[in-house]
């Protein structure tokens, strides 16, 4: 072949790749396009609005039958059982009778926002390139106009913790990729809003550290040592104590000079070791018992509180979490396999039974895939398929997962001068024949249609039609 020839041939080589590309380009543009909710945002209560005739779950306090819910401004003014009292004004009334009526439930960890659809890379934004970057906030990167935000909200789930994207490989990947050892901070945001801003009810919610394993790992995926692996153990250890007494440090020398030069890192860490309650937790992603041991010593020697997130063994450290009030977050949820083979076949369903009958706080997350958040509440309903209490399991995903990210005092629950964050359903949250008939987020009514709904309203007028040519 000669090089005209070869040429003209790499010529078209490239044509054709260029081709490809743009073609995906376009494809990824117009997926992600599609991608978006295209619904109005709701305004803030402009009336007062009583709920009457309705089975009210507080959560905080007993359930009441035929009882109202009264709020303005965003807030719940009163609420019980009985005759409702003479209002100055009269406010929009709506009939509750034989409904529901759920403070708003709380996923205590997703990646709302931040994912659309997992198999295209352009639309995920979890996580940054960097063995520890504790600057990078989760919340900054909120689509508000995520099509999983109206369908997950559909089904109750009002308010969500968002995490940057938790390291799933080997240990050598808290030093070599994204979601690495220190991959930012969590948030929590409100279903609703214009833009982040609007969403974020914490911005800051505590520091995420994918925990380092503390026994290697025998696995067909795992192409490193027995010895590499505790390196990498090791070093991951004494980079987040050289981290954490770093960032201690530069608080000190910073307070006896202000015009030392800012640290993003170092600045970033400081609500971890801030007084009461403007502290910030560590959430510490981890699931084998020795794990667990290492991240509450790490966390007690530097003083800082500790969350963890994960928690498959937590069971085993019952009473050390006892102990330092230390919550869990079931990250991997209920509908999932036994870890090991010597383990009881309903292991994962039981946990959180086990966890409560144990008295270690926890709350309970859906662990699915992101688009599946919606089914947060069956990931309860399972646990109290499997021996869980039913005002537990709501607790789980109500006002447990509300105090554990640090809002428990305005969401969560339904009491006088909370936000009014709640939905009404014509059932029971945790059947799945239960619908949810409308929502309001800090007194603001919701749009409840969903790109879910509307597919379904397209194909029933398809079939329709062809009904109709018969």
């Amino acid at each position: 072949m000669n090089t005209l020839t070869s040429g003209v041939l790499d010529i078209r080589r490239i044509g054709r790749a260029a081709c490809m590309f743009a073609a995906c380009v376009g494809m990824l543009a117009a997926g992600r396009a599609a991608a978006q909710d295209l619904g109005r945002k709701a305004p803030a209560q402009a009336e007062a609005v009583v709920i009457h005739g309705a089975t009210v779950h507080t959560v905080s306090g007993q359930t009441l039958t035929n009882s109202w819910v009264y709020f303005r401004e965003g807030k719940v003014v009163g609420l019980g059982p009985g005759p409702m009292p003479r209002f100055a004004s009269p406010p929009r009334m709506i009939d509750g009778t034989g409904k529901h009526v759920y403070p708003g439930l709380v996923t205590p960890y997703s990646q709302l926002g931040l994912t659309e659809i997992q198999a295209v890379r352009a639309t995920l934004d979890i996580s940054e390139s960097g063995q520890a970057t504790p600057e990078v906030r989760a919340v900054v990167a909120v689509n508000p106009d995520s099509t999983l935000i109206p369908v997950t909200r559909s089904n109750g789930v009002l308010i969500a913790g968002v995490f940057p994207q938790v390291s799933l490989g080997g240990l050598s990947s808290f030093f070599e990729g994204p979601g690495g050892l220190m991959p930012g901070r969590a948030g929590v945001i409100r279903l609703e809003g214009w833009t982040y801003e609007d969403m974020a009810v914490m911005e800051d919610a505590g520091l995420v550290v994918n925990w380092p394993q503390s026994r290697p790992i025998s696995a067909p995926w795992m192409d490193r040592s027995d010895d590499e692996q505790t390196g990498d153990a090791d070093r991951a250890l004494r980079t987040l104590d050289a981290l954490f007494t770093g960032a201690r440090s530069y608080a000190a020398a910073r307070a006896a000079d202000a015009s030392l030069p800012t640290d993003l890192r170092f600045a970033a860490m400081q609500a971890l070791f801030a007084p009461g309650a403007a502290q910030r937790p560590v959430f510490a992603v981890c699931n084998d018992a020795e794990q667990i041991r290492s991240a509450v010593s790490f966390c007690q020697k530097h003083g800082v509180r500790c969350v963890i997130v994960g928690g498959r063994d937590a069971e085993a450290c019952a009473d050390l979490l006892k102990r330092h009030d230390i919550p869990v977050i079931i990250s991997g949820g209920t509908a999932r396999f036994p870890r090991r083979d010597d383990m009881n076949y309903d292991d994962p369903y039981t946990l959180p039974a086990r966890l409560e009958a144990a008295g270690v706080r926890w709350a309970l997350a859906n662990g699915d895939d992101t688009a599946h958040e919606r089914n947060l509440p069956y990931a309860a309903a399972l646990a109290v398929a499997h021996g869980l209490a039913p005002d537990a399991a709501i607790r789980g995903i109500t006002l447990s997962a509300a105090q554990i990210l640090g809002i428990g005092d305005r969401y969560g629950s339904l009491e006088a001068g909370r936000s009014a964050t709640l939905f009404i359903a014509d059932g029971d949250i945790l059947e799945v024949s239960t619908n949810v008939e409308a929502a309001f987020i800090d007194g603001r009514e919701i749009d409840m249609d969903d790109k879910h709904k509307a597919l379904e309203r397209k194909y029933r007028e398809k079939y329709r039609q062809q009904r109709d040519r018969r």
